[in-house]
């Protein structure tokens, strides 16, 4: 594990260049960029018929499955003011990129994830389960997930269908891959990073309760964003998704 004493998170130039780069928009640019990439994707996929044997279907939905979850961990840097300097800003680009992920609440999951990073690993952090995989998501996900939530995503399939898009290119384009999202964010985002089973000794050793990824940075960028980097985010939660690998160097100049 890093020594906090010489955390580059920590490193008064580090910092600096992180609010440097956010001045100057490096944030919203990113936000945007995936915000649009994934609009643009989804509008086109949509736009075409694709047959469950073509195999180019199931590389675009693997596509579309990365862009919703980037989708999640830029609302999760809006969390924590690192999309924008701008407040107001910085909370309507995390509360729409929560919305169209199936229709989340800002105001409910904002003290959450809060409360994550203030109790991580014990009774008190809604993020946290038993040392099972399926127990553990199905417990994250009732917690998270909302009987309105369906009911919007039903209207929402409904609707277009109404509009003349078919219900296939939304089940291939929506529906799988924000479940596939929801995956791929719990088990590199919460579960490995957190995963606890005192019985077996196998409960992380520091103030954070939490693992990392070795610095391999295109798998963490691949797997989620670089969140599998979770013991540095934890230790420098205003670090945004796009300056982690930088916190895994020893020295920073």
């Amino acid at each position: 594990m890093i020594s906090v004493a010489s955390f580059v998170g920590h490193q008064p130039n580090f910092k600096a260049l992180v609010n440097r780069r956010l001045r100057r928009g490096w944030g919203l640019g990113f936000a945007m960029l995936i915000m649009l990439t994934w609009l643009g994707t989804l509008v086109a996929a949509c736009s075409m018929s694709w047959s469950w044997q073509n195999p180019w279907l199931y590389v675009a939905m693997a596509c579309q499955t990365f862009l919703f979850t980037g989708l999640f961990i830029t609302a999760h840097d809006a969390m924590h003011g690192t999309v924008s300097l701008n407040p107001i800003l910085n909370k309507w680009i995390g509360r729409i990129c929560l919305w169209v992920f199936a229709f989340n609440s800002w105001n409910r999951m904002l003290p959450d994830h809060h409360r994550h990073h203030r109790f991580v690993g014990t009774e008190a952090d809604p993020d946290f389960g038993p040392p099972r995989f399926w127990v553990w998501f199905f417990g994250f996900v009732s917690h998270y997930v909302r009987w309105y939530q369906i009911l919007f995503c039903a209207m929402l399939f409904n609707l277009l269908q109404w509009f003349g898009i078919h219900g296939s290119s939304m089940v291939q384009f929506y529906i799988i891959p924000s479940v596939l999202s929801l995956l791929q964010l719990f088990y590199f985002g919460t579960f490995l990073p957190h995963f606890s089973d005192s019985e077996r000794g196998l409960v992380p050793d520091n103030a954070h309760r939490s693992r990392t990824q070795r610095a391999r940075h295109l798998w963490a960028f691949v797997t989620c964003y670089f969140f599998g980097y979770h013991w540095e985010h934890h230790e420098a939660p205003a670090t945004p998704w796009w300056m982690l690998p930088l916190t895994k160097s020893s020295t920073f100049s």
